[in-house]
C-alpha cells in the first residue's frame, strides 16, 4: 500500500525516496535466490525485486479475499 506516484499538473509531486516510500527489508516476505552456473560474463539484473511487488500483493490480496485487482497503484480501499 505504498509505492504509489502521484501526478499533479501534468508532473509527479514526489521528488525523492523521502517522499516516495519502497519495501524494506523488515516488511518484506522471505526472498529465495537460486544461482546458476554459466560461462557468461558477469553482468548486473538491476532493480529485480521492484516489478514483482505489486503483482505479489495483488495475488495476496486475491488469496485473502477472492477479489481479482486490476489497476495500480493498489490502495487499501480497493479492496475493503
Amino acid at each position: 500500500m505504498i509505492g504509489g506516484i502521484t501526478i499533479e499538473n501534468g508532473r509527479v509531486v514526489e521528488g525523492s525516496f523521502h517522499e516516495f516510500e519502497v519495501l524494506r527489508f523488515d516488511e518484506m516476505p522471505v526472498v529465495e535466490t537460486q544461482l546458476v552456473e554459466s560461462r557468461e560474463l558477469p553482468g548486473g539484473i538491476g532493480e529485480a525485486s521492484t516489478p514483482v511487488t505489486a503483482p505479489a500483493v495483488a495475488n495476496a490480496v486475491f488469496a485473502a479475499t477472492g477479489k481479482r485487482l486490476r489497476k495500480l497503484p493498489v490502495r487499501p480501499g480497493d479492496f475493503a
